[in-house]
């Protein structure tokens, strides 16, 4: 039977507030076309033309991609662990209430999906998706081959994996201030709330059960009911 979650779409509503894109941050350094171009052609190097690219999706990408596929396995990353570890002030926080948002850090496993791009403009669908996930440099995820385990046996895949070295690179962090901070922070994209509901909802969907992210839902639920 379908597991029922503690954070509902009325109680993430309550966290909603309507607010305007301050825009990017003029102190910060922003990738150029130059180096998005070299990060794609990085990535490329040494792939055959018919390879099929796979991507990994463990958090929005599972449900906002915003890249064509035409296929999904679920699958498992082994050597890194899902982890509210990258701080944001735009997006879904502020610099007065900075949100968090998932990454990919070292240790453990995570189970998600296998996306599987269509055949056609490599370097295109690469750069769709580097500018979609980079924007400031040094940037908060370095993309990279990783192999995965599915039904079907290995694959190598794409993933973002958090860069340590990043200014919001937030380190790890106890529950309880995860739970505060995506209870309480919302931007233009709309609340952390609304993104935990999402990821949990949405792996839930695939028959993927995070017990960390379940954990996390409870704890948010009760603050949000609460008023904390």
């Amino acid at each position: 039977m379908p597991r029922t979650m503690s954070l509902t779409p009325e109680l993430v509503a309550r966290c909603h507030r309507d607010m305007a894109d301050p825009g990017p941050d003029p102190a910060l350094s922003h990738l150029d076309e130059g180096d998005y171009a070299a990060l794609v052609e990085a990535m490329l190097e040494g792939r055959a033309p018919d390879e099929p690219v796979w991507l990994f999706a463990y958090g929005s990408l599972i449900w906002k991609p915003e890249i064509e596929h035409e296929e999904e396995l679920v699958a498992a990353a082994h050597g890194w662990h899902r982890s509210f570890c990258l701080t944001l002030t735009r997006w879904r926080g502020t610099p007065q209430t900075p949100g968090l948002m998932l990454g990919l850090d070292r240790g453990g496993a995570c189970r998600g999906l296998a996306l599987r791009l269509p055949d056609g403009d490599r370097r295109q669908q690469l750069d769709k998706l580097f500018r979609r996930e980079m924007t400031v440099k040094p940037p908060s995820y370095h993309p990279r081959w990783m192999q995965l385990s599915t039904e079907r046996g290995p694959l190598r895949a794409l993933g973002f994996v958090i860069n340590r070295g990043g200014p919001n690179y937030a380190g790890p962090l106890a529950d309880d201030a995860v739970a505060a901070a995506l209870a309480s922070a919302c931007g233009h994209w709309g609340s952390g709330a609304d993104y935990l509901h999402n990821v949990v909802a949405n792996l839930e969907a695939r028959g993927i059960h995070d017990r960390h992210l379940w954990r996390l839902q409870e704890l948010v639920a009760a603050r949000i009911l609460s008023g904390e």
